[in-house]
């Protein structure tokens, strides 16, 4: 049995009743070729042509045609004839063997030169790309890219350090040592390594939550003393920074890296978008002026929102300094980043705006003395040069753990989604292990000289790529010139106004913002990814950014799981002179083919969905098969109890009759008692002596009768269908929960007259049904086909058949 064409009807020996073409079976690998070649000058094999590509005229004109002339014409262009063709046959022919498991442990364990080669250059890459760098072609690129990163840097790294709670030099500090280790042990070209907006409210949430202004007043008048408490903040920002970075370097080690595959885009757009709303909350008390209580936990924002709106009457009156510091900044920024989308064509960098309104409002602020003339708050006294490294402080491992986990696994996220965008972008690798090291060991060597965790930043990155930057190069040359800043120039913005520094940030905020528009995309796209997106949002903004995070990630896993459970379950029908099968309800021309039922679930099958598959299967075949299955064993039952009292009163009359030796060997079984005649049996029992030898021949007919367990001789509907075929492509794997379903879904339909076939299994679930011991006498891979079209052409041929009555044996 064969297809003709892709018609899919069959072909006109099977019209005619002839059964399944026999396919040789090759004689291993080495002979498949050449039995190949044998069915196909026989006419056994598959044929496979193609018809030559038709002149550039002729595929012009059937453009011009109607839709079903163009049809018409297309069928012509591919031609398929093969033999029906099972999994036992499929693998046969294809020669399968199973694939040998190669275990890669094995080689962690080797020694060799190369081997150790490889290994430092996966881990220092460094090593690998900086002999090959093309002096002439990218220095110069690199070193624009890196001297606008600088300019970037600096009053961002001010700003982010204000954002953890810390004093400004610690967030010079964070622009200096992480970028440098990154250009060292990173992957990705293009990315900006240093403070970012996200991260540092992070910080900022642990510091004040463990370091409150409560904890540090001192005098009557309940002053805070900030020198006890910043140092305080430097020293738990650093110890987290170590725990940040341990943690993303030992994940990294263990090529946990696919961690971050876990958080989908939906969810990670939607938690910084609530990161910002975080970080735009938390500079209204620069831009005011305000003092405020320090909140932490579970609806903290609400609290510091809550407490800004009570407090601003009060700022209305008494710091307008600092709110028209802080808006006439503001304006600057905003202005100049519109000027820079304006004129990006024509500026070979763009104009520096944040550095710019830093150096004139430090020379306003010095000139005009706003701390002293209008209590303007201003960053203070920025000691030169760089720190020794500290050790962290052990005795808050235990109260930071849960806090440096979060940060590891958000950092990471951030970095890893930008890194591989530029990679695309740029057509290079980005080994997400070895940057889970690289950006694990910034924050574990930062934490050491006093910085808090970092992570990439998107506004820098794309200066970075925009101004030329082609290698990490860029990012050293922006490190260098942080150096430069720390030991000569940063004690020259110590008159710089806080508020200057607060519209900076909230200035910066601007892209992060714009994702609100996800809403609505996502609203006509995907309304679960719409789903995901709000909950994060509205977790995170009501439960802080840690315990926010963590709903998220369960919520979305969570959903993942119901919508594996909520499948779309279909019955098939065969789209005409076509061997494809579509939903009859999607396909209005899809048509269901004569006695056989084709189920399809879009999921795959397992513990979780197993008994919902079956019962919709059950449901959509419009038979009820359990009540069919009860009504038949009752009657079964009731004819069983009628079979016993006949052949008891059978033997009572054999014992009673004179002068006859008569000997009755009656087969007791189940079956055979189901398949006798009741009425013949009456009338053997009303025979005796001669009579008994008819009944002997009587019974013999019987056997030839039909099967009375049948649900046509029990007086039962049969269903309108003989036989079904499970589409099975979808299951990506199989646990025992489903092959147990499936074995029983065999067992419930052939109780009612059904044969089941299964098709279109891909070959690691075919190995995985083996493994679990699905195949046996009454279930082979001959139940199984390559196609949903080879399993409906063997059934039309293989329609229901009357099971065989067993033989009630009689002897005198």
């Amino acid at each position: 049995m064969g297809l003709s064409e892709a018609s899919g009807r069959l072909p006109a020996e099977a019209r005619d009743g002839a059964g399944p073409r026999a396919t040789p079976a090759p004689e291993g690998c080495a002979g498949s070729h050449s039995s190949a070649a044998r069915g196909l000058a026989s006419g056994r094999g598959r044929r496979l042509s193609v018809e030559e590509p038709r002149p550039r005229r002729q595929r012009d004109t059937q453009a011009l045609l109607p839709v079903t002339q163009a049809m018409e014409l297309r069928k012509r262009d591919y031609h398929v004839e093969r033999p029906l063709m099972n999994q036992e046959q499929l693998e046969e022919l294809g020669c399968w063997t199973s694939a040998t498991r190669t275990h890669q442990w094995r080689t962690w364990f080797q020694c060799s030169r190369a081997r150790a080669r490889a290994l430092l250059f996966q881990h220092l890459p460094v090593l690998a790309w900086l002999p090959r760098y093309r002096l002439r072609d990218w220095l110069l690129g690199d070193l624009l890219a890196g001297l606008s990163v600088a300019i970037m840097q600096l009053p961002q790294g001010l700003a982010y350090a204000l954002l953890a709670g810390l004093p400004p030099v610690f967030g010079l500090y964070s622009s200096f040592y992480p970028v440098f280790i990154y250009f060292l042990f990173g992957t990705s070209r293009h990315i900006s390594v240093g403070t970012f907006a996200v991260m540092s409210v992070m910080v900022g949430s642990v510091t004040e939550s463990l370091a409150p202004d409560e904890n540090f007043l001192q005098g009557v008048n309940s002053t805070v003393d900030e020198v006890a408490r910043d140092g305080v903040r430097v020293q738990l920002a650093s110890t987290l920074s170590v725990l940040v970075g341990l943690f993303q370097v030992g994940l990294g080690l263990v090529r946990f890296g696919f961690v971050v595959t876990y958080l989908s885009e939906p969810l990670v757009r939607a938690y910084t978008t609530a990161a910002s709303v975080q970080v735009f909350v938390s500079q209204l008390k620069y831009v005011f002026g305000l003092q405020l209580s320090s909140h932490s936990g579970p609806l903290s924002l609400i609290y510091t929102v809550l407490e800004v709106c009570s407090k601003l009457p009060w700022s209305v009156m008494n710091t307008v300094g600092t709110m028209v510091t802080a808006l006439v900044a503001g304006v600057v920024l905003v202005l100049v980043k519109l000027l820079n989308d304006k004129l990006r064509r024509y500026l070979p960098m763009p104009i520096p705006g944040e550095l710019l309104t830093l150096i004139g409002a430090t020379g306003i602020s010095y000139g005009v003395g706003l701390k002293a003339r209008f209590g303007v708050d201003v960053v203070g006294d920025i000691p030169a040069g760089l720190v020794p490294p500290a050790a962290p402080s052990p005795q808050l491992f235990a109260s930071l753990v849960g806090y440096a986990f979060t940060i590891a696994v958000v950092g990471f996220a951030i970095a890893i989604s930008l890194g591989k965008i530029f990679a695309l972008r740029h057509g290079y690798r980005v080994d997400s292990n070895q940057e889970l090291v690289a950006l694990g060991l910034s924050n574990l060597i930062g934490g050491i000289f006093q910085c808090f965790p970092v992570s990439c930043s998107m506004s820098r990155s794309l200066v970075q790529e925009s101004a030329g930057g082609n290698t990490q190069v860029a990012g050293a040359v922006s490190s260098l010139f942080i150096l430069i800043i720390i030991v000569k120039l940063g004690e020259l913005f110590r008159d710089l106004p806080k508020a200057v520094l607060a519209a900076a940030i909230i200035v910066n905020l601007k892209g992060m913002l714009k994702q609100f528009a996800d809403i609505r995309s996502l609203w006509k796209s995907n309304r679960m990814d719409l789903l995901i997106w709000l909950v994060t949002f509205v977790a995170t903004i009501l439960l802080n950014l840690d315990i926010g995070l963590a709903v998220s990630v369960v919520f979305s896993l969570l959903l993942v799981v119901v919508r594996t459970q909520l499948p779309r379950y279909s019955v098939l029908g065969q789209v005409p002179d076509t061997d494809i099968y579509q939903d009859v309800v999607e396909y209005s021309e899809a048509r269901e083919v004569p006695g056989v039922k084709v189920f399809r679930s879009s999921a795959t099958m397992f513990f979780a969905n197993a008994e919902l598959y079956s019962d919709a299967l059950k449901q959509r075949c419009g038979v009820d098969v359990d009540h069919l299955i009860s009504q038949k064993k009752k009657r079964l039952r009731k004819q069983e109890l009628k079979l016993k009292r006949l052949q008891k009163s059978l033997q009572k009359q054999t014992t009673a009759s004179e002068g006859t030796s008569v000997s009755i060997e009656v087969n007791t079984s189940v079956r055979d008692m189901e398949s006798n005649n009741v009425e013949a049996a009456k009338t053997r029992q009303a025979s005796t002596g001669n009579e008994l030898e008819d009944t002997a021949a009587g019974g013999q007919e019987d056997a030839k009768a039909p099967n009375g367990s049948t649900l046509k001789a029990l007086g039962l509907p049969q269903p309108h269908f003989h036989s079904l075929v499970l589409d099975l492509g979808a299951l990506s794997f199989v646990d025992t929960v489903c092959i147990k379903n499936l074995k029983n879904i065999f067992r419930d339909f052939r109780e009612i007259e059904v044969e089941v076939y299964m098709a279109a299994c891909h070959t690691p679930v075919v190995a995985q049904l083996e493994a679990g011991q699905f195949f046996d006498a009454s279930i082979t891979k001959q139940h199984l086909f390559a196609s949903v079209h080879d399993a409906v052409l063997f059934a039309l041929q293989h329609p229901r058949s009357e099971p065989a009555s067993p033989v009630l044996m009689t002897k005198l």
